[in-house]
């Protein structure tokens, strides 16, 4: 890459982030479908407590899976430095030592599916019915765990191997496995809500081998001896870079679910609404996460390779191309946001009350874009520590904002603490972007 002029260079990164983003934004629209086919299943099935139950499990499983998001992000940031310094062998020392993490915990969640489901559940509220629900589709898909967690470090590895293509089609190939299974379970078999949480839990499974596969194909390399991925003082290096990450996810979650549990207080229709106008909004996230994603690999290569001006650069094209999908993401909500509501749930309260709220799911992109950045800036640095800290504080924010907006406004204040939230981790991040090139 000819990098000789400013404006060459300006270009070729514009070039570069797209060439890696597209990809990746499409491989993470996919994979929102997971729970996009679940709301859309359960929203035809006769009763609100079904769409009601599975959301409440949507969120404990978001709960529980995301706390492990640092498997993905850590293995990203690490994967990306060593694929910088051109060091192979660090690359695959960092995927297999993820991969044992990742099947260990997800095995342990297993065991304790039991606690896990009753405590978890109880503590988000609800009816009765959605209770019930909620538990049934919840004992089917905890299943996946040990595979949902790998998958996690699979597609870290990849993005940061900048591998963004088979990352696409094992996406691709997860969504059509799981609505093949589910719809099949549901309406062919009558399983009902348990033949959603299970069609999720094949599809996990199914993706999660053939991703190994493919990396063993595309030349992960000869197994390391045992001493070398249990070494101490690696593990230790580790642990650290991934306990910052996890209190970063770990917050967020408790943002989301403060919101869902609030809302559950609001009544079942606006639970299930709130929970259609969520799918909305991670919907934008994994498309906005699609530039976060190859921030992180371009800046973790930029941070390994000790290049400033590339960073910059790479910063630069980030934030031109996230702002302007931000714009369409909010374009068609406005356009189509009603149209998208009525597809996922044809129960008529739960649409009423949807589209009341939909003017949040509208603006939310523009608010949100910048966090989303400087989280996947922040990722490929490995400057964790700034990245918790910020978290910390958004969420003290946030806790104080939706307790005291819900007071006066209901379900409008819940959303408008959302926005806060997103402001306010833009804010303290971008206060700290500084330190970043500061350590080159």
């Amino acid at each position: 890459m000819n990098l000789s002029t400013p404006s060459q260079m300006h270009q070729n990164w514009n070039r570069r982030m797209l060439t890696l983003a597209l990809p990746i934004i499409l491989a993470n629209l996919v994979q929102p479908i997971l729970s996009l086919v679940d709301t859309m299943v359960a929203g035809h099935l006769p009763g609100s407590w079904y769409l009601g139950g599975v959301a409440l499990s949507g969120v404990l499983f978001n709960f529980l899976f995301w706390s492990f998001s640092f498997l993905r992000m850590a293995t990203t940031g690490l994967v990306a430095q060593a694929w910088g310094g051109g060091d192979a062998l660090l690359m695959r020392t960092h995927l297999l030592r993820a991969l044992l993490i990742a099947i260990a915990s997800g095995v342990l969640i297993v065991v304790l599916q039991g606690p896990i489901i009753e405590i978890g559940l109880s503590l988000l509220g609800g009816s009765e019915a959605v209770y019930n629900s909620a538990v049934t589709y919840a004992s089917a898909r905890i299943w996946s765990a040990p595979a949902t967690l790998g998958n996690f470090v699979v597609l870290g590895y990849l993005l940061g191997r900048q591998q963004v293509v088979v990352s696409l089609v094992l996406q691709v190939g997860l969504n059509v496995v799981n609505v093949a299974v589910t719809v099949t379970l549901v309406f062919g078999l009558g399983w009902g809500v348990a033949g959603i949480g299970a069609g999720t839990a094949i599809a996990e499974w199914a993706v999660f081998v053939a991703g190994l596969l493919l990396i063993r194909r595309h030349g992960a390399g000869a197994p390391l001896a045992w001493r070398d991925l249990l070494d101490k003082t690696a593990f230790r290096n580790l642990v650290a870079v991934n306990r910052d990450i996890f209190l970063r996810s770990f917050f967020l979650l408790v943002c989301f679910g403060w919101f869902a549990r609030s809302g559950a207080l609001e009544g079942d229709a606006i639970l299930a609404a709130n929970a259609v106008l969520l799918n909305l909004h991670q919907l934008t996230s994994y498309g906005l996460d699609g530039f976060a994603h190859a921030t992180e690999t371009l800046v973790g290569a930029a941070v390994g390779a000790r290049r400033r001006s590339a960073l910059r650069q790479v910063i630069k094209a980030a934030f031109l191309w996230s702002g302007l999908v931000a714009l369409l993401f909010s374009l068609c909500y406005a356009l189509a946001g009603s149209s998208i509501v009525f597809l996922l749930t044809n129960q008529e309260d739960i649409r009423t009350v949807a589209v009341r709220f939909l003017p949040y799911v509208v603006v939310l992109p523009l608010v949100s874009v910048t966090s989303f950045m400087l989280d996947g800036v922040f990722i490929g640095a490995m400057r964790t520590r700034e990245l918790r800290n910020s978290m910390v504080v958004s969420t003290a924010v946030f806790l104080a904002t939706a307790y005291v907006f819900q007071q006066f406004w209901g379900n409008h204040g819940l959303w408008m603490a959302l926005m806060v939230l997103m402001v306010i981790r833009a804010v303290t991040l971008g206060s700290r972007l500084n330190r970043i090139f500061a350590g080159l």
